[in-house]
């Protein structure tokens, strides 16, 4: 390494850049959002919740039927990443599949 040459620690940060320095705020576009489109969410829909001891569920086979928390028309939970987004609904997309329409988004008590 040459003498003018100033060796980098990695583990210490710049210097803070002063607020004269900043740059001024930007209107975001879609363009900028973009680096999160392929990011991949699991989404559940939760229909109901039931709790019950092991012993129970161990005895339950096809057909037997569990009766959950909610009751028919109630809406039902949508999470995204297991953190609660919406409610909605389940409605029929096809003669086989089954769907849910949002309702109501809710609002985080995170700061944005």
């Amino acid at each position: 390494m040459a003498q003018d040459d100033t060796e980098i620690d990695p583990f210490v940060a710049p210097p803070a850049a002063s607020i004269t320095d900043a740059e001024p705020p930007t209107a975001r576009g879609p363009r900028d959002l973009e680096a999160v489109y392929d990011i991949p969410v699991v989404v559940s829909a939760v229909l109901g919740r039931v709790s019950m001891p092991i012993n129970q569920l161990l005895k339950l086979g096809r057909g037997a039927v569990v009766e959950l928390d909610r009751r028919l028309g109630e809406p039902i939970e949508i999470y995204v990443n297991n953190r609660l987004v919406a409610r909605g609904e389940v409605v029929m997309v096809d003669e086989e599949r089954l769907g849910v329409t949002m309702t109501e988004i809710v609002k985080s008590d995170r700061a944005s």
